[in-house]
This record gives structure tokens, sequence and C-alpha cells, in this order.
């Protein structure tokens, strides 16, 4: 039975990189019929910030990735906050001492640090492994009896993995292959610390088998510390889940890890929502952008379908979604793509959704209006814009007369002969009966016909007339909607101010 986590740590903002990592747990999980779950690791108390845990709660769920168990939900192998579950690691930590696969560490920090300055001074790396450990203040060194008088007296220490001297390690991964990794160029790394919490590494194979976690799908990051996870889980005597480690989304530039820094100076957010706690981060739902389009621009971002198919539901990446094609390179962000994404997104939404989102929008202007007439304002500029937001700057004319006139507009369009040009066609819509854009229209270029005017040297004055740009959707389409006072009304207060 697949059964899949995502586990990350509350200590600021979820990244985008994050999101992606969950999406395709999620995704895997979906099609393989497993569970999804969602593990909170807390065990680095010092690096806990308030507020983070609700936050990534509420970004999946912006996503549309439904958490099967976790923290809010429950299930059959809680608790999902790994500070709950503090009592657990203690004991498995004692079974690995027991086992001789780790050893307890009295060496001080400061200790620790003047060793590591001595091998810099020689150019020398300084590692916590096999070849030092037998020298320096551990159980591996010390007697029996100084180890329990130590431990008595209360001094610090921490519990160590002791990984074997000189051993390659073979390891499979779903996305690299087959890797192997030679034990000593691997230090003894810290399970168990002083303050009686374990470290991510004895937290986290702990919790995947206790969990019955199959795969484990997580970001490239955490690949080096797969050997030292597959020597846990050997020295456990338990099954491996399969390991697959995602590319990084790197910078527009392709040149290193995308962060936060690049969003603030290129203009886009790397954060689904808004990060309100000290450095505040904007994030792609406050930009306007709509869930589908955030999560099917991610599931690109490492994986290819094989076609050129590019607009995906989140039903059609749960069917065609697999780790077999996601790739072992960096992905690049591009965040032209990221609003092209959105475009799409904005076209195939359902129109009244639109609709009504514009609605709220209008009346933040301090505007009214109807549903009927939300949708056909929607419906008449909708392919021009991005985002819900853009709409208004698509719009505004319809509920404002322009104050003002573009001057290059003016300069360009306005000809000696418009004035009267204006003043013809003024006269030609008032005797209209009808005012419905197609019968306007129809009236106005047999008028222009008739007289042999040129069409554009009479559509071009009058949009300035009526919009006071060289902009907006069709002319008879605006001026339907506003109707046939204003129309008048702009024409005499545009005649009025041009001339």
């Amino acid at each position: 039975m697949v059964r899949v986590r995502f586990a990350p740590s509350p200590t600021g903002p979820l990244h985008m990189g994050g999101v992606r990592t969950a999406l395709y747990n999620y995704l895997f999980a979906r099609q393989k019929n497993g569970t999804f779950i969602l593990r909170i690791e807390d065990t680095d108390r010092s690096r806990f910030v308030e507020g983070a845990e609700e936050y990534i709660m509420e970004s999946l769920d912006w996503c549309g990735i439904k958490v099967d168990e976790g923290v809010r939900e429950g299930g059959k192998s809680g608790p999902y906050r790994q500070s709950e579950r503090k009592e657990l690691y203690g004991k498995y930590a004692e079974e690995l001492l027991k086992k001789g696969s780790a050893y307890i560490a009295f060496d001080t920090p400061d200790e620790l640090e003047e060793l590591r300055r001595s091998y810099e001074k020689k150019g020398n790396t300084f590692m916590y492994n096999a070849r030092i450990r037998d020298r320096l203040n551990n159980s591996l060194s010390l007697q029996k009896h100084e180890v329990q008088e130590m431990i008595g007296e209360g001094v610090p220490y921490v519990i160590r993995f002791k990984m074997p001297h000189n051993e390659d390690i073979e390891m499979d991964d779903m996305i690299r292959g087959h890797i192997m990794v030679n034990s000593s160029t691997l230090d003894d790394k810290i399970l168990f610390k002083s303050d009686g919490m374990p470290t991510y590494h004895l937290a986290n194979v702990v919790d995947d088998h206790l969990m019955e976690i199959s795969h484990v799908i997580r970001g490239v990051e955490w690949l080096p510390s797969l050997p030292l996870h597959y020597m846990l889980y050997h020295a456990f005597g338990w099954d491996k889940p399969s390991f697959a480690h995602l590319p990084l989304l790197l910078k527009p530039t392709g040149n290193g890890k995308l962060s936060k820094r690049d969003g603030d100076k290129l203009g886009f957010p790397v954060f689904p929502l808004y990060w309100p706690h000290g450095d505040k981060a904007r994030g792609y739902r406050e930009d306007g952008y709509l869930p589908g389009a955030f999560v099917n621009m991610l599931a690109l971002l490492g994986w290819n379908p094989g076609t050129e198919k590019e607009i995906f539901s989140m039903d059609e990446l749960i069917k065609e979604f697999s780790i077999e094609r996601v790739g072992k390179s960096g992905a690049r962000f591009d965040a032209g793509k990221a609003k092209w994404f959105n475009h799409q997104y904005m076209q195939l939404q359902n129109l009244d959704d639109v609709s009504t989102e514009y609605i709220h929008l209008v009346k933040g202007k301090g505007y009214d209006i109807s549903m009927d007439k939300s949708r056909r304002l929607v419906d008449m500029v909708r392919e021009r814009v991005s985002f819900v937001h853009e709409l208004w700057e698509q719009t505004d004319f319809f509920f404002e007369a322009p104050s003002s006139y573009d001057e290059k507009a003016v300069k360009k369009r306005w000809k000696e002969n418009s004035p009267a040009l204006m003043e013809e066609l003024r006269s030609v819509l008032e005797g209209l009966d009808s005012f419905g854009s197609e019968e306007t229209e129809k009236e106005v270029k047999e008028w222009i016909n008739k007289n042999e005017y040129g069409m554009g040297a009479v559509m071009n004055a009058f949009r300035l007339l009526i919009v006071g740009e060289m902009r907006g959707p069709h002319l008879f389409d605006i001026i339907t909607f506003i109707g046939k006072e204003e129309t008048l009304r702009r024409i005499d207060r545009g005649l009025e101010m041009l001339t």
C-alpha cells in the first residue's frame, strides 16, 4: 500500500519548492490510490516560528492538496507533530546504542570548534568519523565506568551514529538511479541532542518506519543524507522505503536556488500565500494567481509529461504524473510563464465565478454593477488580462468618463476635420431609435461609406472622445453598454475640451 508524506519544518513561510514536493507526493499517492500524510517536523525548537504550521496547512488547502492524515485530520499513525512524539525517539536511540550502531559523545562545542580550526590551519577538513573517534571524548574511547560516572554527574552528551569505516553503501533512487558512496567520506552524525530531542535524521527515519511510509519523495538537498538514512534502516533491521530526490527550483538565470531575494529583486512571489510575520513576503494568492494555475505551473517545473500539452487540471495531473519523468537537473523558474499559466486559467475559469469577483472589484472602486452587466464586461475583456485585478484597467472607462485625453493619441488621431466629423456623428447617433451594438455599428458605417469619410479618421477620433485613449474592446460594444445619453455627453465634453 502506497503511503507518502510531506514533512516540512515550521520555521517560516512555505517556499514554492516545498509546495512542489507536497504536490508530487500528493499526485503519486492519488494515482496509486494511496495515502498522503502531512507531518510537522518541529524537533528544532530554536527555529520554530509562530504561525508557520497554520501557514503550511492553509497553503496546501489553497492549492487543493488534500491531506489524508495529519495534525488537523488525525489518523492511525499519530501524533503527526514530532514534538509530540518526543518519548518515542529516545527508545530508538537506546536501541542503536545497545546494538553498537551508535555511541555517546561528550565533546563540547568549544572542543570541536578548536579541532576544526586546527585542521583548517593545515588545509584539512575536520570530520568526526572512524578515523578519529577513538581519540575523542566518547564511549568508544572511555571506559564503561567513566561513561556511567559522567552521565551520573549530568555531563551533557549527544548520541552519534557509528558509521562503518571504508564500506561501500549502495543505494537506489527512483529519479537518479543507482548511487554508491563510500562510508569513509561520511561523518558520524548526531542522532540525539543533549536537550533530549532527536535530530532530523533519527526522527525522520523512525517516523517514516512507524508511519509505514512506502515512498520518500523529497528535495535533492536531502540526497547527501541518503547514505546515513540507508544505514539507519540497516542498523534497525527495517525495510527501506523507495526514495526519489526532486531537482532544485532555480533562479530565472538558472544560476542557483530560487530564493525570496530573487523574488523581491525581480518582482514575483516565491511563496504560495502572503506571509505577514517578521520579514513579510508577498504570495501568489494575494498577487491574483488562481490556485489551479499555480499548481499547473509548479507541476511542470521538474516534470515532463512527454507531450506538448501544458494545461492540466488536478485530475489530469493525477492521471498522467510519473516519478520516472521527473528530471535530474534543476528546473529554471520563469515569472513570465507563471503569468501565462494564469492567463490561460483566466480564460478557462467559469464566467460566473470571474464575474462575481469582478463585482467585488467594482464595488471596491465605489460603483455597483448587476451580475448580468458584470458578465457582459468580463466576457468582453477577459482575453486581454491575466489577473482579475487587471479587469479594472480594461474597463474603468465604462464607469468613468475621461477627464483628460492621451496627448500622443490626440496629436496622432485628432485631425483638423475631427471636430466637424464628430459633430456630424453625434447627430447620427442622436437620431437612432435602437442603440444596440450591431444596429449602431451598421448605421454609423453606412453614414461613413455614404459620405466617403475614412473609417480610421472617424473611429479613432470617436474612440478618443469615448475612452480618452486608444484602448478598449469593440467601440460599439462600449457605447451600447454606457448608453446613448452617456455617449452623447462624452462626445460633447470631448469636443469642448479638444477644440
